[in-house]
């Protein structure tokens, strides 16, 4: 039986047991749906990131909840940024992860080793008042 490797990483906590949880599962691709959406429910966390290399570079990057996959989810694209770096030693200063439902997302490094995300902005729409 092949061996995965998989870290639970509290995100947004300066210690142990606070913070929001999210499993980082790397792999060396992405797995069928159906199995990934297994894996997140027999971890049972908020949610699990799925990674596995794209091109180079870069990464794709799909996460799941133990019911459903998710559009994006912050908590765990800072968990798998920390993953990369901290413990599969990524030695850029910059990670793009490529996803399927909110394009590329980014994971910087910073001097002081905090890590900073860019998201995608959606257009603004102005509507119309009845005021």
């Amino acid at each position: 039986m092949a061996t995965i490797p998989l870290a639970q990483i509290d995100t947004f906590a300066s210690q142990t047991f606070e913070g929001n949880q999210a499993c980082v599962m790397q792999l060396d691709t992405i797995l069928p749906e159906e199995t990934l959406q297994k894996i997140a429910e027999d971890y049972n966390v908020a949610d699990t990131a799925f990674i596995a290399p794209a091109e180079e570079r870069a990464w794709n990057l799909r996460w799941f909840t133990p019911a459903v996959e998710v559009p994006l989810c912050g908590h765990a694209t800072l968990a798998a940024g920390h993953y990369l770096y901290a413990i599969a030693g990524f030695g850029g200063d910059q990670i793009r992860f490529q996803t399927r439902k909110s394009g590329d997302l980014f994971v910087s490094r910073l001097e002081d080793g905090r890590l900073e995300m860019v998201f995608p902005v959606d257009e603004l729409a102005y509507a119309e008042t009845d005021a």
